[in-house]
């Protein structure tokens, strides 16, 4: 017959067994609520990182690089007003040296007042301030290649719309003493295969070679321009290239003070 006696101490459940699987949910409880909060506080952190990140990317730069040109265009001005207007054919500039600004590209596609001071070089030092020359390839009014490097997000973001650009759109190159203006090319305009716009890979460098798509070594067959930026925007991908090829002979900035009628195009 059962025992009506009570269990020994020992196996009977315990009053306390309550409390303390309450004191373990508490313990358990706390310790999640500790990894959440603080799961959460480090993806706010992270967030604000980012964003800070983007606000000194996308406007930062965009200010510092803004003044750049301010104080390049001054430089620029301050020199070229001190030299006498050439009457002839404005001559492509000699040798630049890197970082020193030595032209002003205009691209009424891009904006009715669009322009930019350009560079010599184009290492970040020199594309922070605005668009940069590929060392070594042409100079404005040259036989080959006149290729240049600009940001499209951040830093200015010249080339923000590159994209924009279409057949016989004028790119206006100014110099000390006159004008050079190019015309993008159209798809099988050029005798030569060169494009009007391609997106190609980092390593493509031959796109800057004296005839794009060239040998690198190879004598020019005509006098070309080369824009090249990012693609697509905010990644460095690839490569959105823009080809163009002189439209005529330069105008002097004696017969031309204010530049030639292709500036007044968009």
């Amino acid at each position: 017959m059962p025992s009506t006696d009570a269990a020994p101490a020992d196996t009977a459940p315990s009053d306390a067994a309550p409390s303390e699987w309450h004191r373990y949910g508490r313990t358990g409880g706390g310790r999640w609520r500790t990894l959440v909060s603080g799961l959460g506080q480090t993806l706010v952190t992270a967030g604000v990182v980012l964003l800070l990140f983007v606000v000194y990317e996308l406007w930062i730069t965009d200010l510092s690089s803004a003044r750049d040109q301010d104080r390049l265009a001054d430089r620029l001005e301050t020199e070229w007003s001190a030299q006498q207007p050439a009457a002839g054919v404005p001559t492509s500039p000699a040798e630049v040296p890197v970082g020193q600004p030595f032209a002003v590209l205009h691209v009424p596609r891009l904006g009715e007042d669009w322009s930019r001071v350009v560079l010599e070089g184009t290492s970040e030092e020199q594309l922070s301030q605005g668009p940069g020359h590929y060392a070594g390839t042409a100079m404005p009014g040259q036989q080959g290649n006149v290729a240049l490097a600009g940001h499209r997000v951040g830093r200015g973001s010249p080339f923000l719309d590159l994209d924009r650009m279409q057949p016989g759109d004028p790119i206006v190159v100014e110099v000390a003493d006159g004008w050079f203006t190019y015309r993008v090319l159209a798809d099988g305009q050029d005798p030569h295969g060169v494009p009007g716009r391609q997106i190609v890979s980092p390593a493509d460098v031959e796109v800057i070679a004296p005839t794009p798509g060239g040998a690198a070594d190879a004598a020019p067959t005509g006098a070309y321009l080369t824009l090249t930026t990012c693609h697509p925007r905010y990644s460095a991908r690839q490569r959105l290239v823009v080809h163009a090829v002189l439209d005529g002979p330069g105008v002097p900035r004696a017969q031309a003070p204010d530049g030639p009628p292709a500036l007044t195009e968009g």
